[in-house]
C-alpha cells in the first residue's frame, strides 16, 4: 500500500460548512449548543448522473457555540423543518419532511443523542414533521402535515397538532410512537419559511465569532494550474481562483453556479498571427434549471475566462443544455440528453465561432473524459433501450461517428455512466450497473474494446483522474481509493475528512508536475477545495 494522502489545505472553509444551505437553525444557552439542518444537493445534474445512488443530501450538524467547532453530523433522509433541545437531557428532537411532488407529505421525527451523535426515527410510518416544541421535560408537541392531499386540495394549509408524553425521551426507540398518538383534529397552519431565520442566525453567530459565513456547496470542477493555483466551479460561482496562500484571487458569480471547466492552455506568439500573447484561459459552463410548469429551458451560459483575472473572454451563444467535452487541442459542447429520434449537435466553439459537427440519432449519456486526445461520446442507439445499448464512441477528423466498445464492461441491463479518463491508449472509466451495490471502475484498451482489468465497488463513483502510474477515485461514501494503473489492484483506501468529519468529493484533479507540492485536489460536496498529499514515511528508528 502507498503513502496515505492527507489534507494539507483546505480552500473555501468556514463555518457551518458541513450543512451546506441552512434550512432550520436553534441555539440552546442551557447545553451553549447550536444545531442546524440544512443540505449541500443531489450529485446530479444536466450532463452528470451517476454518483447520485444511495446519496443522502440533508443534514443535521450540531455545533460547539464557543469555537463554532461541528461536534456530531447525522445524516437525514428527508429536508429538516425544526429542532429542539431537550429542556433537561442531551437530546435534539429534529421534524423533517415534505411533499413528495405526488400527494403524499412523508418525513420523520428524529431524537438526536447529543452525547454520541446517535439518532432515531420514532414515528411508527413516514409523516412530515413542521413543527416542534417541548412543553416539558416529559411532553412534546408535534405538529404534523396531513398524509396526503388527496382530494383534498386544503392540505397544504392544514396541520394536526399532537403532545405526546413520555417520561423518559431518552429512552424511545426505533418507531417507540404509537399512530394512535398522532390522531388529531386539522386546523389552519402557516408555513412559514425557516430559511430566513436559520441564516440569521448563523450570520450573527459567525459575526460573534469573528468570522464571516457564506453557504457553499457542489463543487463540480477542479482544475489546478503550474503555478499552484486552484481553479473551481461550485453552486453560485461560474468559476474561481485560488491562491496557494489559501486566499480567493477572483471570482465570476453566476444564479445557478458552473458546472464544468476546461483548460485552454498557454499559446506561443508565433501561434497567433499578430497577437503578441495568448493568456491561459479555462472554458466554464453553467446549466439553467427549467423553471417549474415550463416546458423550455432558459439559455445556459457558456464563457471562456481568462485565468489571471477571470475576466470573460468570449461567450458562446447557446439556447439548450450542454456540457463541456475535450476533444484534444479544441472544446467541444455537446447536448445534455437528446430523447428518441431527435436529432444532435455537435458544436465546437474556435476563433470564428461555432461551427457544425457531425450530427446524428441517439440518446447522448453523461462522459466526462480527462486528458481526452479526442472528443468521446456516450450514445444510446437503440430507441427503445437508451439505456441499455450504450457505446463509446469518437468524433472522427471527417466528422463522423465511429463506436468504439459498449459502456457496459459485460452484457447486461441498464447501466449509468461515471467519470473517465483517457490514459496510455485506454479509457478508465467508473459505472454502476442494474443493482443499486453494482458499481465498477474498468479499464479498456482503445485499440480492441478488451477488457484490461476491473474494480468491483460497492459505492458509486464521484470523480476519477490518473496520472498514468495511479488512477484516483473518488466515491460517494466519503472515501477516496487508488488503483494501480496497469492492473487496477489496490494501493490505498482512506476516508476523506476535514476537522474530523466525512466530506464526499465531487471533483478530483491530478496536480500538474511543475505545481508547488503536488499531490490531489478535490472539490466537495459542502462546498471546498482540498489539497491531498501524500504522507510522508515515518523515519527509521
Amino acid at each position: 500500500m502507498t503513502a496515505v494522502p492527507t489534507v494539507r489545505r483546505v480552500f473555501g472553509d468556514g463555518p457551518f460548512a458541513e450543512i451546506g444551505r441552512p434550512r432550520a437553525a436553534v441555539a440552546d444557552d442551557r447545553s451553549d449548543l447550536v444545531a442546524v439542518g440544512g443540505h449541500v444537493g443531489r450529485l446530479q445534474w444536466n450532463g452528470r448522473g451517476s454518483g447520485d445512488r444511495r446519496w443522502i443530501e440533508h443534514r443535521i450538524g450540531v455545533y460547539e457555540r464557543d469555537g463554532l467547532r461541528c461536534r456530531h453530523l447525522v445524516p437525514s433522509r428527508e429536508e429538516v423543518n425544526c429542532l429542539a433541545f431537550h429542556p433537561v437531557l442531551p437530546l435534539l428532537a429534529v421534524g423533517t419532511g415534505g411533499y413528495d411532488g405526488g400527494y403524499s407529505f412523508t418525513g420523520e421525527l428524529l431524537l438526536v443523542r447529543l452525547d454520541t451523535g446517535e439518532a432515531v426515527s420514532v414515528l411508527p410510518y413516514p409523516r412530515e414533521v413542521v413543527r416542534v416544541e417541548w412543553q416539558s421535560p416529559t411532553a412534546l408537541r408535534l405538529t404534523l402535515a396531513p398524509c396526503d392531499d388527496w382530494q383534498d386540495p386544503g392540505a397544504h394549509r392544514q396541520a394536526h397538532t399532537a403532545v405526546i408524553e413520555r417520561p423518559d425521551w431518552a429512552r424511545v426507540g426505533h418507531q417507540g410512537v404509537a399512530a394512535a398518538e398522532l390522531n388529531a383534529p386539522a386546523a389552519e397552519f402557516d408555513r412559514a419559511d425557516p430559511g430566513p431565520d436559520a441564516r440569521r442566525i448563523l450570520r450573527g453567530l459567525a459575526a460573534r465569532a469573528g468570522r464571516e459565513w457564506t453557504p457553499r456547496t457542489r463543487v463540480g470542477a477542479v482544475e489546478a494550474l503550474p503555478d499552484g493555483r486552484v481553479l473551481a466551479a461550485l453552486d453560485g460561482v461560474l468559476a474561481e481562483a485560488w491562491l496557494p496562500s489559501g486566499e480567493r484571487q477572483w471570482a465570476v458569480p453566476d444564479a445557478e453556479g458552473g458546472r464544468g471547466l476546461l483548460l485552454v492552455p498557454d499559446r506561443a506568439p508565433d501561434a497567433v498571427p499578430g497577437a503578441a500573447s495568448v493568456r491561459a484561459s479555462v472554458w466554464a459552463n453553467a446549466e439553467r434549471l427549467r423553471p417549474p410548469h415550463r416546458a423550455e429551458h432558459p439559455a445556459p451560459r457558456v464563457a471562456r475566462l481568462s485565468a489571471d483575472d477571470g475576466s470573460v473572454l468570449e461567450t458562446v451563444p447557446v439556447d439548450h443544455p450542454v456540457t463541456l467535452v475535450a476533444g484534444g487541442d479544441r472544446t467541444f459542447l455537446r447536448p445534455v440528453e437528446q430523447y428518441r429520434g431527435v436529432p444532435w449537435t455537435l458544436l465546437s466553439p474556435g476563433p470564428d465561432g461555432p461551427v457544425d459537427g457531425p450530427s446524428g440519432t441517439g440518446f447522448l449519456h453523461d462522459f466526462q473524459v480527462r486528458h481526452a486526445t479526442r472528443p468521446y461520446l456516450l450514445v444510446g442507439f437503440d430507441p427503445r433501450r437508451p439505456y441499455h445499448d450504450k457505446w463509446v464512441t469518437t468524433v472522427g477528423p471527417d466528422g463522423t461517428l465511429r463506436r468504439l466498445f459498449p459502456h457496459a464492461p459485460e452484457p447486461g441491463g441498464p447501466h449509468a455512466s461515471g467519470p473517465a479518463a483517457e490514459t496510455g491508449q485506454s479509457l478508465v472509466y467508473a459505472g454502476t450497473g442494474g443493482r443499486s451495490d453494482e458499481s465498477y471502475v474498468v479499464r479498456r484498451s482503445l485499440t480492441d474494446g478488451s477488457v484490461l482489468w476491473r474494480y468491483r465497488a460497492d459505492s458509486p463513483a464521484t470523480a476519477l483522474d490518473t496520472d498514468g502510474e495511479l488512477v484516483h477515485v473518488a466515491r460517494n461514501d466519503a472515501t477516496l481509493v487508488t488503483l494501480d494503473a496497469a492492473d487496477g489492484s489496490v494501493r490505498r483506501r482512506t476516508e476523506l475528512r476535514v476537522h474530523g468529519l466525512p466530506t464526499v468529493a465531487l471533483s478530483l484533479v491530478v496536480a500538474p508536475a511543475p505545481a508547488p507540492g503536488g499531490g490531489l485536489y478535490a472539490g466537495t460536496a459542502d462546498g471546498r477545495i482540498l489539497h491531498l498529499v501524500p504522507t510522508p514515511p515515518a523515519p527509521r528508528p
